[in-house]
């Protein structure tokens, strides 16, 4: 076994000692010198000779400072399974990989070594369905992030067959970009995701239902504006992985809209944790997903020559 696996190892049995406590005293309850105890003890007896091994420490020191969100993002990539329905081994090794997928070195650990690593640590620890089900999640997560260090990945053998997108159920959705005029200068409407971007508002059509009544309604919903739709922006479309359910094509339209300025109100969301306005000048700063910087660009340019 690698040291890194074997300290990745002592990080689990860590946080599923601090999770099964007998005395249901949370590890959110703890000091980080309790928490360091705990795991200096199962170092010397499972690891003797890692005592001080920094990689352990810092791994568990992310997991724990970012599990709040960590526990959102499984909730939002495993819809189905709410964190406290998970077992403790399979919620245990999510929050290990995401720590590391999403929070993580990327030079010093891969994304796909992450998603690897906790898929062989479920193997090894968890149940019968343990490593298909963390491999569906990270694998949800990792396409959701725009799969960093793709291009790194050594080529698919000749005989794997490429996704055929024509048989994969199709869900659709629009969304818009929102601006709004406050003291002569024009401010867009961004939403903040879990996984670290700010995006455009978006949310799923209903059967049958009118696109541009359906986009009108989606935006008051999630950021609480009463929009007036101008013009559309374009068309995205994504393959998206669900844990339990697989691999779908979802298809979002977006519209450029206006609003009057107001503050802005979030609907409650597993998937969504800000909204803000910000000015054309803050839009290059921002961290957007690539295919949504079109849209964006395009908008620009459309109300700049009002």
């Amino acid at each position: 076994m690698s040291n890194r696996h074997l300290s990745r190892s002592i990080v689990l049995q860590t946080l599923f000692e601090l999770d099964f406590s007998p005395d249901n005293k949370k590890s959110a309850d703890l000091s980080n010198e309790e928490i360091k105890n705990v795991l200096k003890r199962n170092l010397k007896e499972f690891a003797p000779g890692f005592e001080d091994d920094a990689f352990v420490f810092s791994l568990i020191d992310q997991v724990l400072k970012k599990r709040v969100v960590i526990d959102e993002i499984i909730e939002k990539a495993a819809p189905d399974w709410p964190i406290d329905k998970i077992s403790i081994i399979d919620r245990n090794i999510l929050r290990i990989g995401l720590a590391e997928l999403l929070f993580g070195d990327r030079k010093e650990v891969p994304p796909k070594v992450a998603i690897n690593e906790s898929i062989e640590l479920a193997k090894t620890f968890g149940g019968e369905n343990s490593g298909k089900f963390v491999n569906g999640v990270l694998g949800a997560v990792y396409k959701e992030i725009g799969e960093p260090g793709k291009e790194q990945i050594s080529k698919k053998k000749k005989h794997d067959e490429p996704l055929d997108i024509t048989q994969l159920p199709v869900e659709t959705l629009s969304g818009a970009l929102v601006y709004a005029k406050k003291d002569d200068e024009f401010l867009f409407a961004l939403v903040h995701d879990v996984f670290g971007y700010w995006t455009l508002s978006k949310g799923k059509l209903e059967a049958g239902e009118d696109v541009q009544v359906g986009t009108i309604k989606i935006i008051k919903k999630e950021i609480g504006l009463d929009i007036q739709l101008e013009e559309k922006l374009g068309d995205n479309e994504y393959v998206a992985t669900h844990p339990e359910k697989g691999k779908s094509l979802k298809k979002v339209v977006y519209f450029l809209a206006k609003s009057d300025y107001k503050e802005l109100e979030l609907e409650k969301s597993g998937g969504l944790d800000g909204a803000r306005w910000f000015p054309l000048s803050a839009i290059p700063e921002l961290r957007i997903y690539n295919d949504i910087i079109p849209l964006i660009a395009k908008a620009i340019e459309i109300i700049t020559k009002k």
